[in-house]
């Protein structure tokens, strides 16, 4: 009898070719955080270019613009600033900082904080170090950072302030696997919170050895980021992004919009937790060779019109909400002039309109028109874009929500053509957009889709003739979501097709419209499938006094609105308040009502549902109606007065200041079935 020698165990040798490696794959789609996909390579074209890390990209601009401003921010009352070959240095030192506190790989680092060099610092360095960086909005409660940092396996904790640390800290216990908390301003808020300061102490104590170990073994096609949704159909979803999403669609990004390197000056402001300011103030941004600068924590509280004024941004992007906050200002400012000079703001605004409308339509403005529309710049147009803070700049952006005809045509008319995109977190680059150019603007239209994005439109039957469920098929689709593999499997097909729940039409001329949302959409008892934003849009359009607007109507035998009125908000807390605006006041003093309160117009339709107010509530739903809705399903019989308008503050906006319709239907339950418990005849009516 002899011994037979075992065979040695196999040993899996994880390629060390990184960090623009890719590894082999044999799906578009994964739900596990170490998982590699297939990349949607073509030959030719957009998808054919060669796939770059996220650092070699701030490496390669670390080299050739290492002494060019790339983040600044203003403390104390100085601007201090971070070139970029500090910037990609800061980076190496917080991922050597980050590997030494016992960070591993495919686990997360949570950020919480407003926008600041540190968080973007934080970011490059997680990635550096192999994480997966998450983003976390400051208005979440401590139950939802346990969530986040729970589902991510979350490791490292940022936070910006002893708010956001005791959110955390309140849940701590309950989160076993972090190891360290940093606090990047002030004094830490508890024994063991490392500052900003001893966290680079850390980091440039170590050589490099780790950090390379840690880049050989990335690749290009593994998860790096976590975008999390903001949870309006459920809890919140890690939207996966590879290092391949982001460079890759920050080089489409710049070849769409053609701006010139080492040119632009940004405003950060929009939660760098959302997919649009990071792509726009991160990974745009560091390709672009950008100079960003980050407002102040308040910014949307009042503060980023003097930001706007000291930085003179080259290009501004903004959601719909913010651009009528700036709309209801300017408005405001133009009714204190005088009868001249207001008569002259309106000829110059007549001509800033009939301007793009002839360019973008591409038809030849007459010599008066032309000398006129110079005229108007020289003598009004400048100077208003100057006063906002726009004296330098050339490109204006919105998406995420829509955004009225008359909001554009307003700027439009001031010089400051706002160019509409339609993307969403899970598609992570834009995927059509508007153009100022000719044939390539139509207002009401998304644009027409970009040349890296394939687009199909799939039957779905809430959909009318012509339209369907938007489909996005391209290198900037997210590789599913994190531990969730049925909502991977809804929302992308094995062939990567991403299902984006949106409702769309393409016109003749290839502009996208979006018409509806399937998960938003309500159907009548009658059976009817019916988009509410669309409604709620025109109404709002008809009423200027209204703040907010939602459709209702779910399993009922016909449509009723919640509505709020323009009032004033809590600058500190955000929190709306009962006062109505001075523009809504002056309005209804227009029709014959005098309040200054929310209160005092719910009292005065309560008790005079025949009085002014509430005549001019239902002309207005009934102009809708008539001119308006497609059909009698889409045709709104009652209407309440909310007695406070919708805010983050108080839930019913979600942090991208969307409604979230769960909420307000649940919050709202007891008024919504007073609507429908009156058997009288269907016929407009208000429900107080």
């Amino acid at each position: 009898m002899f011994a037979v020698e075992a065979p040695e165990e196999e040993i899996f040798h994880e390629p060390r070719n990184g960090p623009d490696q890719i590894l082999p794959a044999t799906y578009f789609k994964t739900w596990e955080a170490d998982m590699p996909v297939k990349l949607f390579m073509t030959k030719e074209g957009a998808s054919s270019a060669k796939p770059v890390s996220i650092h070699t990209l701030l490496r390669e601009k670390a080299s050739a613009y290492a002494n060019h401003p790339a983040l600044s921010v203003k403390r104390n009352g100085i601007w201090r600033q971070w070139t970029y070959k500090q910037y990609f240095e800061q980076g190496r030192i917080v991922a050597k900082a980050f590997i030494k506190l016992g960070l591993e790989r495919f686990h997360g680092i949570c950020i919480m904080g407003f926008n600041s060099p540190e968080w973007m610092i934080a970011n490059y360095g997680g990635i550096f170090a192999g994480g997966l960086v998450a983003g976390v909005y400051t208005t979440n409660s401590p139950e939802a950072c346990r969530y986040l940092a729970d589902n991510c396996r979350a490791q490292i904790i940022l936070v910006d302030d002893v708010e956001c640390l005791n959110k955390f800290l309140a849940v701590k216990r309950f989160l076993p696997e972090v190891k360290a908390i940093v606090q990047w301003l002030g004094v830490p808020g508890a024994p063991g919170i490392l500052s900003w300061a001893e966290l680079m102490a850390i980091g440039l104590a170590e050589k490099d050895d780790a950090l390379n170990e840690r880049l050989s073994l990335q690749a290009v096609n593994q998860c790096c980021t976590l975008i999390y949704t903001s949870g309006t159909t459920g809890p919140p979803k890690g939207v996966m992004c590879t290092q391949d999403n982001l460079t890759w669609g920050a080089m489409e990004q710049q070849k769409n919009f053609q701006r010139p390197f080492g040119h632009d000056v940004l405003i950060s402001y929009l939660p760098l937790s959302h997919l649009a300011a990071q792509m726009t103030d991160g990974y745009f941004a560091t390709y672009n060779a950008a100079s960003v600068y980050f407002a102040q924590p308040d910014a949307l509280k009042g503060s980023l019109g003097q930001t706007l004024l000291e930085v003179q941004p080259t290009g501004f992007l903004a959601v719909p909400r913010v651009w009528e906050k700036m709309y209801e200002k300017i408005q405001e400012a133009g009714a204190q002039t005088g009868g001249l000079t207001r008569a002259v703001a309106s000829w110059a605004k007549y001509h800033g309109l009939n301007y793009y409308k002839k360019f973008l339509d591409g038809r030849s403005l007459s010599t008066y028109e032309s000398l006129s529309h110079s005229l108007a710049k020289k003598l009004i147009l400048n100077k208003v874009k100057a006063a906002v803070g726009f004296g330098r700049a050339d490109s204006y952006y919105t998406g995420a929500a829509p955004i009225s005809k008359d909001i554009l045509e307003f700027f439009m008319s001031l010089d400051i053509p706002i160019m509409e995109g339609y993307s969403l977190s899970e598609g992570l680059t834009v995927g059509s957009s508007c153009f100022i150019k000719p044939n390539m603007h139509r207002i009401g239209s998304v644009g027409k889709i970009l040349p890296q994005t394939e687009v199909y439109l799939k039957d779905h039957p809430s959909c009318r003739p012509g339209e369907g469920e938007i489909c996005f098929k391209g290198r900037n689709i997210c590789m599913g979501y994190l531990g969730m593999p049925e909502k991977t499997n809804e929302t992308i097909g094995d062939d990567g097709w991403l299902y984006t729940g949106d409702i769309g039409r393409i016109d003749e001329d290839g502009f996208l419209y979006i018409t509806g949302r399937i998960k938003e959409l309500i159907i009548t008892a009658g059976g009817e499938n019916i988009p509410p934003v669309l409604i709620e849009e025109n109404i709002r359009k008809e009423l200027p006094i209204l703040s907010s607007v939602m459709a209702v109507g779910d399993h009922r035998k016909f449509l009723s609105v919640l509505i709020t009125l323009k009032a004033e908000v809590n600058l500190d807390t955000g929190e709306p308040l009962q006062e109505l605006t001075e523009p809504c006041q002056k309005m209804l003093r227009e029709i014959g009502f005098h309040a200054t309160t929310v209160a005092e117009a719910i009292e005065e339709v309560r008790i005079h549902p025949r009085g002014p107010l509430a005549t001019a509530i239902e002309q207005g739903i009934e102009r809708y109606n008539n001119n308006h809705a497609i059909s009698n399903a889409q045709k709104v019989h009652r209407w309440t007065i909310l007695p406070r308008d919708f805010s983050q503050f108080n839930g019913e906006l979600n942090n991208t200041l969307k409604l979230v319709r769960n909420h307000v239907l649940e919050k709202y339950k007891d008024v919504i079935d007073s609507m429908y418990d009156s058997p009288s005849q269907l016929q407009l009516k208000s429900n107080l």
